[in-house]
């Protein structure tokens, strides 16, 4: 049986929530190596739930040592179908304040050392990316989020930079220009790897700060920075139980069906190696192997 439907990945306390019940953790083994930290297992409102720390426990992973694919891959595993990106972002617009919440529908992805797909290795997919985030999911956060009482930007474009540095002045107007909302460092290649698994994906991307392009960003302390990432925190928790309160929606994006048609190679040249690897992936798509048997 499934452990959980919906996953949230996010900051480590995350998952503090008084009304969990059935709470346990599990450590899952994948082909693509252990996930940032244990995941916590457990039942809010009835729904089953799986809480991951992105960054690990303490905080030890920089936004490019994530090992995103295990990451995903775990949460599939688990029987993850919805899964939740709660995300510090900094601010590129002024009308995009601290505290805000943004629900990104799009996403420009700036970096450049991380692995972004489970294929490869000699098996070719193209899954479509046109519209990264479930519009579905996205909608029934939308709902959750209202009585937050935050400032909810229904719509938005995310850049993803590698990180760990911040943005230069002169990237940060850059990605003004374009009309970008918000700027993180970790949204790819999440939504990149959550498409390919057929989770329905979306981010809730909460603004701690205002960018460098900002005149009163050398301002700004870590003071009010970390007290900004603690209530959002608290938000997080809240707009989480109103989202499991209200049910998970079905999607009619088509997110659980993104790998039809989109395995390239010949069934009869993917190695019994790579076959293993994707399994969990892709084996719903693949006519049965008799190196499996």
């Amino acid at each position: 049986m499934a452990d959980a439907m919906l996953g949230v990945i996010g900051g480590s306390g995350l998952y503090e929530f008084p009304d969990l019940e059935e709470v346990r953790t599990r450590d899952v083994a994948t082909p693509y190596g252990q996930p940032s930290a244990p995941i916590t297992l457990g039942r809010l409102a009835g729904t089953a739930v799986a809480f991951l720390p992105r960054h690990g426990i303490g905080h030890r992973l920089s936004p490019s040592d994530v090992p995103y694919r295990a990451n995903v891959y775990a949460m599939k595993a688990l029987g993850v179908t919805h899964l939740v990106s709660l995300s510090a972002v900094g601010s590129l617009q002024e009308t995009v304040a601290p505290l805000d919440l943004v629900l990104p529908d799009q996403i420009v992805d700036r970096t450049v050392a991380r692995p972004r797909s489970f294929f490869g290795d000699g098996v070719v997919a193209h899954v479509g990316l046109a519209q990264p985030f479930c519009p579905s999911l996205r909608a029934a956060l939308r709902e959750a989020a209202a009585p937050t009482g935050r400032m909810l930007h229904e719509t938005g474009t995310y850049v993803c930079i590698e990180g760990p540095q911040f943005s230069t002045r002169a990237e940060s107007e850059i990605y003004r220009s374009w009309g970008v909302a918000v700027i993180g460092m970790t949204a790819m290649p999440e939504a990149r790897l959550a498409r390919e698994a057929e989770l329905c994906y979306a981010v809730v991307a909460m603004v701690t700060d205002y960018d460098v392009w900002h005149e009163s960003a050398e301002q700004v302390s870590v003071e009010l920075v970390v007290a900004n990432l603690r209530a959002n925190v608290a938000a997080g928790r809240e707009l989480v139980r109103r989202l499991v309160g209200a049910g998970l929606p079905p999607c009619d994006a088509g997110c659980s069906e993104a790998l039809r048609d989109a395995i390239i190679t010949d069934p009869a040249v993917i190695s019994p190696a790579a076959r293993r690897r994707l399994g969990l992936i892709a084996d719903k798509y693949l006519p049965p192997s008799p190196d499996l048997a």
